[in-house]
């Protein structure tokens, strides 16, 4: 692996922008901060749907956390002298190269995430299941038989990666989506960032079969609207094996590590202030593992007084947490670096750790105490009802016969969500109408526009296109 070519600068379009001191990669950071995808995310579920608690954490301001734990570890992997030297620059630019980079790729890495959580991605994908099941799908419009019309299914044309986008629909594929393409101004390239931003950023460089033995493929993280560019990126950045194969961005694991540090630990910490558990519960948990054991105690007991009260105590666990885990990661990466490489390292940083298993009791305090809350369950139900709603709502009005209820969608639908697809599919004046996009850009419209929506934005919509409400 050609390190070098992971600092790749170029862009999928050639910038013009006014060089003003920043490199390219401050640029992009500049690019991602005023988007309108990063400031809806204040308004995205992280654990807890439509709560009002200003306490509890959103996807934007976990992603800031992200981005500072992953700042730290970028930090520290340009004093590394094993990686010094694969980078071959001077450190001046090695540490105004590498860590915003890896800040970049953090604050973005739940850019494509829907309304509701993850759970909204399973709405999406069992949504398009059920549908999928009752229609007629062909590769080709000709393919269809006389008797298939008779039927009275839809009858849809779609490639076998098309169908995958929607049954296997994901938030990381979605987000090279608005990177690339949604965040629209005057053309079909999104925000614009560069190769290295691009690359480092996408986690699952699959468009093929799933495989859960196999870490870059375990979701789908490459929607057909985007496999040019995804090609192109992973060739101009070196990532493509002998044998063919995609291989992860070294400083993918990275960011993968600051997101689960970070969730595991805030996730804890929220489920503390939603009064879920006690310090005794966390207590009694975290003196059983070595890795943390001693200053857990000496928070714990705290013989000076020094931390005063209880929510000090867990939140100096938290600290004590994210350290221990972020040198966990570090070592792993360093020690591992060759597999990395060659792209046979099949494990995520924070989770290499069979003696202390701490990110694995991490995750059981969740699933055991913030999972199974009916808060939760019921606001992700609510969820279901949402997305289900609108993705019934706007299928009805882009396939309706009347032409009047189509002009209804490009009304209420985002009017920059029409223009991307028109774009892509080189439709510009007269030529851009909904009956000119393919079955695929059809439904393509409505994901994007349902996963754009944050989790208040969803609820009132659906409210109001399903007559509960008018105001």
């Amino acid at each position: 692996m050609d390190w070098k070519k992971l600092l790749n600068e170029a862009r999928l379009r050639v910038s013009n922008r006014n060089k003003d001191g920043r490199n390219e990669y401050e640029s992009d950071f500049g690019r991602i901060v005023f988007s309108p995808a990063t400031r809806r995310m204040h308004d995205k579920t992280q654990v807890f749907p439509l709560t009002s608690d200003d306490n509890i954490h959103s996807r934007l301001t976990h992603s800031m956390e992200v981005m500072s734990v992953g700042y730290s570890l970028a930090v520290t992997l340009c004093e590394s002298e094993v990686l010094k030297s694969k980078f071959d620059i001077e450190k001046y630019d090695l540490f105004r190269k590498v860590p915003m980079i890896i800040k970049n790729i953090c604050l973005i890495h739940d850019i494509g995430n829907p309304p509701f959580g993850h759970f909204g991605e399973t709405i999406v994908q069992c949504y398009f299941k059920e549908y999928f099941s009752n229609c007629i799908i062909k590769e080709r419009s000709e393919d269809f038989s006389e008797d298939d019309k008779k039927t009275g299914k839809d009858l849809l044309v779609l490639t076998s990666h098309q169908i995958k986008d929607f049954i296997d629909y994901d938030g990381n594929a979605q987000g090279l989506r608005v990177l690339t393409k949604l965040q629209i101004l005057n053309d079909a390239f999104g925000l614009n960032l560069t190769l290295a931003t691009l690359s480092a950023y996408i986690k699952y460089p699959n468009f093929e079969k799933n495989d859960d033995d196999i870490i870059e493929k375990n979701k789908h993280g490459v929607f057909a609207s985007e496999k040019d560019y995804f090609q192109k990126i992973f060739n101009e950045c070196g990532l493509i094996g002998t044998d063919g194969r995609y291989i992860r961005n070294p400083l993918c694991y990275l960011m993968e590590a600051a997101d689960s540090i970070c969730y595991l630990t805030m996730d804890i910490e929220d489920g503390y202030n939603k009064k879920l558990y006690d310090i005794h519960y966390l207590y009694n948990i975290y003196k059983s593992i070595p890795s943390i054991k001693e200053k857990i105690e000496e928070i714990y007991v705290d013989k000076e007084n020094y931390y005063k009260n209880e929510i000090t105590k867990v939140v100096n666990f938290r600290i004590h947490i994210i350290a221990v885990l972020s040198k966990l990661a570090m070592t792993n990466f360093e020690s591992n670096i060759a597999s990395i490489e060659n792209g046979t390292y099949n494990k995520e940083l924070i989770n290499d750790d069979p003696t202390n298993k701490l990110a694995e009791t991490l995750k059981k305090i969740c699933q055991d105490n913030i999972f199974v809350t009916r808060e939760i369950n019921y606001l992700e139900i609510t969820g279901h009802s949402v997305i289900t709603g609108i993705l019934d709502f706007y299928r009805m009005l882009l396939y309706h016969p009347n032409k009047k209820y189509k002009k209804k969608a490009s009304v209420l639908i985002s009017k920059s969500i029409f223009n991307a697809a028109y774009e892509e599919n080189g439709l510009f004046g007269d030529d851009a109408k909904i009956d000119k996009l393919s079955d695929y850009y059809k439904l393509r419209i409505i994901v994007d526009f349902v996963s754009g929506m944050t989790d208040q934005f969803a609820l009132d919509h659906y409210q109001k296109i399903s007559g509960q409400k008018i105001n």
